[in-house]
C-alpha cells in the first residue's frame, strides 16, 4: 500500500507539470478540437508505456550506464521537441472554430504526435526510471510493476483529456483563435525552449 501510494502521489505531481506534453496538447486543443485533442491525449498515454517497458525489462540499466546512449536519447527527444516548436512558430494557417484547415491532422497523426511527444522524452524516462528504482521493490511481482506502469499511462491519459477538453471549448477556442498567431509563437518558443533545455540537463550517473 506504501509503495502504491507513493508510486500515485508522484504521478499525480509529475503529470500536472507544465512540460512538451502540456503544450502539444493544448495547441491540437484549440486548433484543432475536442477529437484531436483527446486522441493527442491517448497518443501521450501510450507513450508512456514505451518508458514503462524498456524500465520493467531492465533496459534502463543499460540507458543509465551508458552515457552515450543516454546522449542519443536526448538529442532525439530534443530534436523532434524543437521541431514541433519551430513548425507551430512558423506556421501561417488561419484556423476557426470548426478546425476547417488544410493541415488538419488524421486520428493517426494526432495519435503519433502525443505518442512521439511523450516517448522521446527523456524527462519521461527519467521519471520512470526514478520511480520504478527508488519505490518498486526489486522482489516485486512482472505483473505488479506493469500495473504500476499502466496506472502511470491511466494517470497521463486523464489529465490530458481534460487539458484537451478545457482547450478545445468553443467559446476558449474562439478567443485564442481571435489570437492564433500570437498563441502558436508562445507555444513554438516554450516547445522549441523545453527540447534544447533536454540538451543541457544533467546526466544519469
Amino acid at each position: 500500500m506504501h509503495e502504491l501510494l507513493a508510486v500515485a502521489t508522484i504521478t499525480i505531481l509529475a503529470v500536472i507539470s507544465p512540460g512538451p506534453d502540456f503544450a502539444m496538447v493544448t495547441r491540437n486543443g484549440y486548433s484543432f478540437g475536442r477529437k484531436i485533442g483527446l486522441i493527442s491525449a491517448l497518443g501521450i498515454a501510450a507513450g508512456v508505456q514505451v518508458h514503462v517497458v524498456y524500465t520493467v525489462l531492465g533496459v534502463a540499466i543499460l540507458i543509465t550506464q551508458s552515457p552515450t546512449l543516454f546522449l542519443v536519447m536526448k538529442v532525439v527527444g530534443a530534436a523532434y521537441l524543437m521541431y514541433l516548436g519551430y513548425q507551430s512558430f512558423r506556421n501561417r494557417t488561419v484556423l476557426n472554430t470548426d478546425g476547417e484547415a488544410g493541415n488538419m491532422p488524421s486520428a493517426w497523426q494526432a495519435f503519433g504526435m502525443g505518442f512521439l511527444t511523450n516517448a522521446l522524452n527523456p524527462k519521461t524516462m527519467l521519471f520512470v526510471v526514478a520511480t520504478f528504482t527508488q519505490l518498486v521493490q526489486p522482489d516485486a511481482s512482472f505483473w505488479l510493476n506493469f500495473a504500476y506502469g499502466f496506472f502511470m499511462s491511466f494517470a497521463h491519459w486523464v489529465w490530458f483529456s481534460i487539458v484537451a477538453l478545457v482547450f478545445s471549448n468553443k467559446r476558449l477556442r474562439a478567443a485564442m483563435l481571435a489570437r492564433q498567431r500570437l498563441l502558436d509563437r508562445v507555444i513554438g518558443v516554450a516547445l522549441f525552449s523545453l527540447g534544447a533545455s533536454l540538451l543541457f540537463a544533467n546526466s544519469v550517473s
